[in-house]
């Protein structure tokens, strides 16, 4: 009988692409979502937008590399 996910296949699958991009995308768009609520609450202009966009691609890049670096390794 052959299996067809065996336990030591370190590939990523079409899921875990689909995960990793639902993350960036949620990432980006937490982060400047705050931004401009901080910015409307505050009455700054686009100050925080800019600050929260930044902290969203950090954490979309942390969040990737993180995921991402076992499959890296051999």
């Amino acid at each position: 009988m052959s299996d067809e996910h065996p336990e030591d296949d370190r590939s990523l699958g079409a899921r875990d692409l689909l995960t990793l991009g639902g993350f960036l995308v949620a990432c980006m768009v937490l982060g400047v979502l705050a931004g401009l609520l901080l910015d409307h609450w505050l009455g700054t202009a686009p100050a925080f937008a800019l600050v929260g966009t930044i902290l969203g691609i950090v954490a979309a890049g942390a969040g990737f590399w993180l995921r991402v670096r076992s499959f890296l390794r051999d």
